[in-house]
């Protein structure tokens, strides 16, 4: 079992020794939708937070997973098949 803590490179998570893949996820949702999709993405174990937002999205979630791989899965399966997601937006966090 992966277990996580924080104070990686740079203050990015790690896990067991494994600097993750970060990003934050801009959506917009279906009229009304926007309080069942924040509940679905607040359970999710990869959400490390999810705010509503005014403007042209309606929520950002900061995402967190261990490789490229599992990254890909969570933003092309995951997210965008929750029930009032209309569309997404992916700023994948880099180190320089």
């Amino acid at each position: 079992m992966l277990r996580k803590r924080y104070g990686g490179y740079a203050g990015r998570p790690v896990w067991s020794g494994l600097i993750l893949q970060s990003a934050f996820v801009l959506f917009k949702t279906s009229p009304s939708h926007e309080r069942d999709v924040y509940l679905a993405l607040s359970e999710m174990d990869a959400v490390q937070e999810t705010h509503a937002l005014y403007g042209e999205f309606d929520l950002i979630a900061r995402i967190h997973a261990k490789d490229s791989n599992s990254l890909t899965k969570l933003l092309l399966s995951d997210l965008r098949s929750i029930v009032g997601v209309t569309e997404t937006q992916t700023l994948i966090a880099v180190d320089y």
